[in-house]
């Protein structure tokens, strides 16, 4: 791998990384087509839909991802560690740090630019912007505050409201897992918020590194498949212009 400018990482056990007025570059490339061992794998019905096209194979998509989600839940830890597998111990609230990462998911080769965003409430007037640019988002809570896990209906609707969309792609993260003694929110509610809003669910641990590569996987799969349905209801809706005409 080959790093570019590296930043100094401050940043807490499970909480957001530096705090500084202007947004960080950490580039990181992978191997293009090395194959990581996956902890899920989509459903025979999500390989119908993600099945890429001979000529898509070898294309290398680009997908922008924005982990989201209330102040000192663990966003900062989760992104350092997918990135350069790094725990970070001290907490230092973000305002906006940019990461970006070659992987490959399902045999395809993809470039995430991940966005690692700002959970304090002074900074929300900067959401309307990467929830409008963001294909898919990984909403972060702690499962040992439950009033960051309450948070997360007001971001998801304000997503929705930004993408002008009835549906995004949306992956529900409980981070710090590791922290079981000091639970407040079940693994079942969890999963049932995350069912309301259509995504799906994972607890994570940024400490331990549990499921956190496993949490990026599965939300590429769901933009992926989110773009897949899209473009299959355009070529519906110009065949029925064409059968019109």
């Amino acid at each position: 791998m080959t790093f570019g400018r590296t930043p100094t990482l401050k940043g807490s056990a499970q909480t957001d990384s530096p705090n500084h007025h202007k947004a960080r570059m950490f580039w990181l490339n992978t191997k293009p087509f090395q194959k990581r061992k996956l902890e899920q794998h989509p459903t025979t019905a999500e390989q119908h839909i993600l099945s890429p096209s001979p000529k898509s194979r070898y294309k290398t998509m680009s997908h922008r991802l924005a982990v989201i989600g209330g102040g000192a839940v663990g966003k900062s830890a989760i992104t350092v560690q997918y990135i350069s597998n790094h725990f970070v111990e001290l907490y230092d609230p973000t305002i906006e740090d940019s990461y970006r990462k070659q992987v490959v998911v399902d045999e395809q080769s993809c470039v995430l630019d991940i966005l690692d965003t700002a959970g304090q409430e002074e900074y929300c007037c900067m959401r309307d912007a990467y929830l409008r640019t963001g294909d898919g988002f990984l909403m972060v809570y702690s499962i040992t505050d439950r009033s960051s896990f309450e948070e997360l209906p007001k971001l998801y609707q304000q997503a929705l409201m930004a993408k002008e969309k009835d549906r995004v792609p949306i992956l529900v993260i409980g981070n710090k897992a590791d922290l079981e003694d000091e639970r407040e929110v079940t693994t079942l509610e969890g999963k049932k918020l995350a069912d309301c809003f259509g995504g799906k669910f994972l607890e994570t641990s940024a400490k331990t590194g549990q499921n956190i590569d496993s949490a990026f996987d599965e939300i590429v799969r769901m933009i992926r498949m989110e773009q897949n349905i899209t473009k299959t209801k355009k070529q519906i809706k110009k065949k029925q212009a064409c059968n019109i005409l």
